[in-house]
């Protein structure tokens, strides 16, 4: 009789916590130079949820497909535990403008791209006296 008193407790305490109000909006995080905000809802094992939960909302609401930053997207998708700092975020902008920048100046030296190998850079494959030069034709000596 005590193990059906024992469950009955439990069904009622889960029933009761069942009415004890959720966090349905999340904790804001951060932003960044998008203008675009992410939020978490924090893990709670004690309810059963055992990742957190992230989002973020775009400067406007109707554009999803927006830029968004490496670091936060690595974030939202729980590839790392903590949102990025703002030093972070400006340092990596820092480093991708340096790199538009040099990218730039080099168009600029060579506007076709890559150069075009001479006659002198291109040499034709080795042959050699012992190998075959096509298949099932004996090498000629």
């Amino acid at each position: 009789m005590s193990k059906d008193r024992g469950i009955f407790r439990m069904i009622l305490t889960n029933f009761l916590k069942s009415f004890r109000p959720r966090q349905i909006r999340g904790n804001l995080m951060g932003k960044d130079n998008h203008g675009n905000q992410y939020f978490e809802i924090p893990k709670d094992q004690s309810i059963g949820r055992r990742r957190p939960s992230r989002w973020f909302v775009p400067q406007e609401t109707d554009d999803f497909e927006r830029e968004m930053p490496a670091e936060w997207e690595a974030w939202l998708r729980g590839r790392r535990d903590e949102p990025p700092t703002e030093k972070e975020l400006l340092k990596n902008l820092a480093i991708s403008e340096l790199k538009k920048k040099n990218a730039a100046e080099l168009q600029q030296k060579e506007p076709s791209g890559t150069p075009k190998p001479t006659k002198e850079d291109s040499k034709p494959f080795p042959k050699y006296e012992d190998y075959e030069d096509f298949p099932g034709k004996p090498p000629k000596r």
